[in-house]
């Protein structure tokens, strides 16, 4: 029996962008699948309704992968893939296997040797990184950075010094209801010269993206943040 596609289907990261965000061979390509492997079943749903998937949302198989699924789960979700069904993995926004916990699945395709297909759809990340004006051929993403008010100043400093040695930009993200005390702390603690952006809502009808040095971050109206996806590129060079 030949196995089947796992598709990395992105989604539009925010709302009333679909037709603007992805292309339509994406959109073909997930109205034929009926097993997906998403992050939160309720959103992957209203995806789907919004793609104009012709199978009842009731009838689709649909399993849940997030930072909850242990290791030992993983092998469940790929067995529709050895049963010959293609699947399409999910995120709750953007492409998935880009900081987002299908990145598991998709390691564990290659090794029991199904075909991965990425589709082409919004990457927040790459979108941030090419409006920063920041170094985009060295760059590294790290995620989230840490919570605590010293581990976030310690990692802050680190990013700083790496961006400067390497010549290389920095790119992070962070949760809404903490994107002020992020910014508040990367204004503060980093180099006057250092550059930040700030990129807001990407796609979005209220997007909104800025770059400039710390010295005139401190000088100028600070961004207004809470309650919105925010993505921060840090260019020290």
């Amino acid at each position: 029996m030949s196995k089947g596609i796992l598709y990395l289907i992105p989604v539009p990261l925010a709302d009333d962008t679909l037709d603007s965000v992805l292309p339509a061979d994406a959109l073909t390509i997930a109205r034929t699948l009926t097993h997906f492997v998403v992050e939160a079943s309720k959103t992957a749903r209203a995806h789907l309704k919004l793609f104009g998937t012709p199978h009842e949302l009731r009838s689709l198989t649909m399993n849940e992968l997030n930072e909850h699924t242990k290791d030992g789960e993983l092998a469940d979700l790929l067995a529709p893939l050895l049963a010959g069904h293609n699947v399409g993995l999910m995120s709750e926004a953007g492409c998935p296997g880009v900081a987002d916990p299908g990145a598991r699945l998709v390691r564990l395709a290659h090794a029991r040797g199904v075909r991965v297909a990425p589709l082409v759809g919004p990457s927040s990340i790459l979108l941030a990184l090419m409006a920063s004006g920041a170094n985009g051929q060295k760059f590294r993403f790290n995620g989230y950075l840490p919570t605590g008010d010293g581990e976030r100043l310690a990692s802050i400093r680190n990013l700083e010094a790496s961006s400067r040695k390497e010549k290389q930009a920095e790119l992070f993200i962070e949760t809404p209801y903490r994107n002020d005390a992020l910014f508040a702390a990367l204004i503060q603690h980093c180099s006057p010269g250092t550059h930040i952006t700030v990129a807001r809502e990407l796609t979005g009808a209220d997007e909104w993206v800025k770059s400039q040095t710390v010295a005139d971050w401190r000088r100028g109206p600070k961004p207004e943040l809470h309650k919105r996806p925010t993505v921060f590129v840090l260019s020290a060079d």
